[in-house]
């Protein structure tokens, strides 16, 4: 009686082992051919694709590692900043002569060192850019794109908020130019965000992007240290933040649209190769508007205080806060009959929730 049925397993087993072992053959038949084109030519051949090789394993291995490690993302980094009770309004005159710092540009400046000083930056790896020997593309994995999308979502906030402070915030309108430092900073943090120092046209050597990324960062930096020095201006006025926010609404709004166009691909198995992509996006710029929003709360507190704009803005905080905690180690994108969780539609709605609440801070400054 058991015989039909192990003879049948065994032929299922002995067929599964042969489709695994063809599927094996397949992927190694390039290296295997290479081997044996190799093995008739002589040293003058053999040491330089060697030397090539050898490169490759070992710029692989970097790059497998610069998107598996990742700097520091406390969820809670906003807070440790303690603006609140260690500077005062931007630009405002202090005790000793000095004038204070703007704790936006000294946010955005430390979102670009965790970007480019403390840690790599990843979308200008010319092996992240090339995929597996170009054949794959890293943005098809679960695991080797999510820092690249992350960094890519800061970057969007970074670039942002320099726009605004160049063309509003740093600047009294009508009574002073635009600052040369603040300028500086928007053009280099807008530079192109996968360039390498090698390029196959002319002039076939170019800045780097974290090479631009970082002159951003001391440029930020310079007009701080101006500012400390009372030597620029940092316009606090209402209107002013009115159009920050409203700016910062309407980049939180598109992120919304891309993340609500790729959960239309939502499947029942929850397997999407994108999403990830689209999660860490959106994760990185919600954490870099944390730190920015805190740090904007303390730059306006005067018009916060005079709002009384405190408990819309705490509720953002922790709206952002509980956005951040949430980091799965595989993004899945179930659709609504699946038993599979949407991350994408997890945090689509803790992004909507942080845009209503900034909408209702706008409405108020508006009055």
């Amino acid at each position: 009686m058991l015989d039909p049925v192990v003879d049948f397993f065994t032929r299922v087993f002995y067929w599964i082992g042969r489709g695994i072992g063809k599927g094996i053959a397949i992927l190694i038949w390039p290296f295997v051919a290479f081997r044996n084109w190799l093995r008739g030519r002589g040293w003058f051949v053999k040491i330089p694709v060697f030397l090539l090789l050898l490169l490759l394993v070992f710029g692989y291995a970097y790059m497998f590692y610069i998107t598996q490690f990742w700097g520091n993302t406390d969820p809670e980094y906003a807070s440790k900043y303690d603006f609140q009770n260690t500077y005062q309004a931007a630009g405002a005159p202090l005790e000793d002569g000095k004038c204070q710092p703007s704790a936006m540009v000294q946010v955005t400046a430390d979102l670009l060192a965790r970007n480019v000083v403390e840690d790599s930056w990843v979308p200008s790896n010319p092996l992240h850019k090339m995929g597996l020997f170009f054949i794959w593309d890293w943005k098809d994995t679960p695991f080797f794109d999510n820092k690249a999308a992350f960094q890519l979502g800061t970057n969007q906030a970074i670039r942002r908020t320099a726009i605004e402070l160049v063309d509003r915030l740093g600047r009294v309108r009508g009574t002073s130019s635009i600052n040369k430092s603040l300028q500086d900073a928007r053009e280099a943090a807008n530079y192109r965000e996968n360039a390498w120092v090698v390029t196959l046209s002319p002039p076939f050597l170019q800045p780097s992007t974290p090479a631009r990324l970082r002159d951003a960062r001391r440029s930020f930096l310079e007009f701080n240290q101006e500012l400390a020095n009372c030597q620029a201006d940092f316009d606090t006025r209402a209107d002013n933040l009115l159009q920050f926010i409203d700016r910062m609404t309407a980049d939180i709004g598109s992120t919304s649209e891309i993340l609500q166009r790729r959960m239309q691909e939502a499947n029942f198995f929850g397997l999407d190769r994108r999403a990830d992509d689209r999660f860490w996006f959106t994760y990185g710029q919600l954490y870099a508007y944390h730190g920015i929003l805190t740090a904007a709360q303390s730059d306006f507190r005067d018009v916060v205080r005079q709002r009384n704009l405190y408990s819309l803005w705490q509720r953002v905080d922790n709206q952002l806060t509980d956005a951040l905690t949430m980091r799965p180690p595989i993004v899945m994108n179930g659709s609504a009959s699946s038993l599979v969780k949407s991350h994408l539609e997890s945090i689509g709605f803790d992004l909507l929730r942080v845009r209503a609440n900034l909408v209702e801070i706008r409405d108020v400054l508006d009055k």
